[in-house]
């Protein structure tokens, strides 16, 4: 399945997601490409829509490797098989993890004006984004909201992921939704004929246009 672009991969989410939330439903979306994926389910449920920021930790010399990633009060997940084939421990990347805290805080100020949230305790929660790779930061995030808010429902809606991410994520949700799980996945672009950048200024128009809709 190849997507036009992140509006029509949150149009067929949001198809499959009626009735997903009974009442008091919630989008969490991660910026910054999930949040337009995210505001097409909100609309088309009629939900308001917020974001969590969980950050990707990279290898300290090949940042690209993802290695864990962590949330803004600091919950992290690691990869420790792979941590210990680097040769690193917890503690070698407390310097790496606060630097991501740092840049979530900027974010969630820049995004949506501060760092608190209001009392989402409860709610039926839907994490979007436009797609996940090695799951590391949803994994971060789920763990982070069941924690913080203790959802009565916890879904995690993407467009597309590969099988053995899916497998590992399954546990943290109540529900998953998927549209496509490929055999062959090399990156999330590869499944959108668009996937440019999402800018800052999007994520905030967005935030501003859900914000009539909270509850």
């Amino acid at each position: 399945m190849i997507f036009s672009d992140r509006v029509e991969a949150g149009r067929k989410l949001a198809k499959e997601m009626a009735g997903a939330c009974k009442n008091n439903g919630l989008v969490l979306a991660i910026p910054r490409g999930g949040v337009v994926v995210g505001a097409e389910i909100a609309r088309s449920l009629g939900m308001p829509i917020d974001v969590i920021i969980p950050r990707k930790i990279g290898a300290p010399h090949n940042p690209e490797v993802a290695i864990g990633a962590v949330t803004q009060d600091g919950t992290t997940f690691f990869n420790h098989s792979l941590l210990a084939f680097l040769g690193l421990e917890e503690k070698d990347l407390t310097g790496l993890v606060e630097e991501q805290k740092r840049e979530i805080k900027r974010r969630m100020i820049l995004y949506r004006g501060g760092v608190e949230y209001p009392d989402y305790s409860g709610r039926c929660i839907i994490v979007v984004d436009d797609g996940i790779a090695t799951g590391y930061t949803a994994q971060a995030a789920l763990r982070w909201i069941r924690q913080k808010f203790k959802p009565q429902k916890l879904i995690l809606a993407v467009p597309v992921a590969p099988r053995d991410t899916l497998d590992r994520l399954e546990d943290e949700v109540d529900h998953l939704v998927v549209l496509a799980v490929p055999d062959d996945f090399y990156a999330v672009g590869q499944f959108y004929r668009d996937f440019s950048q999402t800018t800052d200024q999007e994520v905030i128009q967005i935030l501003k246009e859900g914000t009539a809709q909270q509850a």
